[in-house]
């Protein structure tokens, strides 16, 4: 069944994705399918010799692309992070990644994302396999607790908030559910903006910690750089601070070559930097008007222009 579901910056992704196409059959790489938004345009504007490549880890998402009668696309079920195990080398014209979560995934409560609506205490992108995040809270140590919090959530209530949860389970209750974890952390989490739910940060931090959300991205990105053929672009679509600070940083590293003061170098001498920055984009006042949730998203985009060393 498909769930309606517009991404952020949806134009500006594809039409960055797929500016300067070098040729008649490109191959580009949707590294999260999400509901399918990204990828319908895309292959509403690819060539018939075109090739579309689309990955997610949500057993949802898989199932929504199968509704896609296109031979110019195929739908793997794994990470982005894994892309190399699927393509070769210097083989894409174009790699979009849309981070975070959907919309959909949001609004079901059985999934267990959303602390406002009830349901069981999941948080898995891939719901089939792996620990959920109430498993971990029944096993993780404060200290693990308070790090991830912390780091993940940028929660400065981590300390307290981690001291709530081993003590509840010393009491013997279990975290089951969303609405469970999000009162524990209200009780301990007293001085917030009135604008946010305490439980925000908490939840985006077990969320990103279960997924290894910046794990992948880290590791996403370093593929990324060798499946892009020459002059292939990097779209990526961030929603908060970590992920942006990793992208922004990746993106700059790649764009710069260091070159020893003073060493004798004719300009052709002169390597190129891998990456060349394109653009920074935030959703306009009209979107964010429109789906709120766009808000906090950024969109860098850069080219590849030579080959890491």
């Amino acid at each position: 069944m498909h769930i309606s579901h517009r991404p952020v910056l949806l134009d500006e992704a594809v039409t960055a994705l797929l500016a300067d196409q070098p040729h008649v059959s490109p191959t580009y790489l949707d590294g999260t399918f999400g509901r399918g938004g990204h990828s319908r345009k895309i292959l509403a504007n690819l060539p018939q010799g075109g090739r579309l490549i689309a990955m997610d880890k949500d057993p949802q998402a898989i199932q929504e692309a199968s509704s896609i009668e296109d031979g110019r696309f195929r739908i793997v079920h794994d990470s982005f992070a894994n892309m190399g195990e699927y393509l070769e080398p210097n083989s894409l014209d174009g790699i979009l990644l849309d981070l975070g979560i959907s919309s959909p995934q949001i609004d079901q409560a059985e999934r267990g994302f959303s602390f406002r609506m009830d349901g069981p205490l999941d948080m898995r992108m891939n719901n089939k396999e792996g620990q959920s995040a109430q498993e971990w809270l029944a096993v993780a140590s404060e200290k693990e607790l308070h790090k991830v919090i912390k780091e993940y959530g940028e929660e400065r209530f981590a300390l307290s908030i981690a001291k709530a949860i081993v003590a509840s389970r010393e009491q013997g209750n279990i975290i089951g559910t969303t609405r469970q974890l999000a009162s524990l952390v209200a009780s301990v989490v007293r001085s917030r903006d009135s604008e946010q739910d305490p439980a925000t940060r908490t939840f985006q931090a077990i969320r990103i910690h279960i997924n290894q959300e910046l794990h992948d991205l880290e590791k996403g990105l370093d593929v990324a750089m060798k499946l892009l053929k020459i002059g292939g672009r990097l779209v990526v679509i961030s929603f908060h601070s970590l992920e942006d600070r990793i992208v922004k940083q990746f993106m700059q590293r790649h764009s710069k070559v260091e070159i020893p003061r003073g060493l004798p170098l004719r300009e052709s001498q002169i390597p190129k930097s891998p990456l060349r920055l394109i653009e920074r984009t935030k959703p306009t006042s009209a979107e964010i008007s429109s789906n709120p949730r766009s808000r906090s998203a950024v969109m860098r985009v850069a080219q590849k222009i030579g080959e890491v060393r």
